[in-house]
């Protein structure tokens, strides 16, 4: 009895064993394929590859209310103070672009932070380090609600600054 106990054990003992792997893996997330939510709006954020880019460390978009699409990206500064300066663009012209056009379709510009799970505040990391559980774009309400892709035409709910980790994409 004993021996069809701990055969029947084994299988079950696997099963529990693969479920901690796999959730361990799962909770490992680089930040190049994480999903951010913002709870107030509903504002998304998905990062992808940069791919093999000499400036930008991080590529992301963000999904507002009403299928507004904001193009982001993250470049360090330079110096020992660097920093991941963001942007977010709306319906940026492409090619070849100039510094002015640029600028006016910047929506949002500045340092992301990220921020782990006991509260502590950090930088946004580079592709390849895992996802922070949160993070923080200062003033980002203030800047979308004075662009040109909030309103009518655009989006009507303002997100807040902070997004929370959502998951992970395949």
């Amino acid at each position: 009895m004993k021996a069809r106990w701990l055969s029947t054990a084994r299988p079950v003992a696997l099963a529990a064993g693969a479920a901690l792997v796999t959730a361990d893996a799962q909770a490992a997330c680089p930040i190049q394929l994480a999903a951010y939510g913002e709870a107030k709006s509903g504002a998304e954020i998905d990062f992808s590859p940069t791919g093999t880019s000499a400036t930008i460390a991080n590529t992301f978009r963000m999904i507002l209310d009403n299928n507004t699409v904001l193009d982001g990206i993250a470049m360090w500064t330079e110096g020992s103070a660097g920093r991941p300066h963001g942007s977010l663009m709306y319906k940026c012209p492409t090619g070849d672009v100039t510094g002015e056009e640029l600028a006016a379709c910047t929506v949002w510009e500045g340092v992301i932070y990220s921020a782990d799970e006991k509260g502590v505040v950090g930088l946004l990391p580079a592709e390849g380090a895992d996802a922070p559980k949160s993070l923080i774009f200062p003033d980002l309400g203030p800047s979308l609600e004075m662009s040109a892709a909030y309103g009518p035409a655009g989006f009507s709910k303002v997100p807040w600054d902070v997004f929370a980790l959502k998951g992970c994409q395949e």
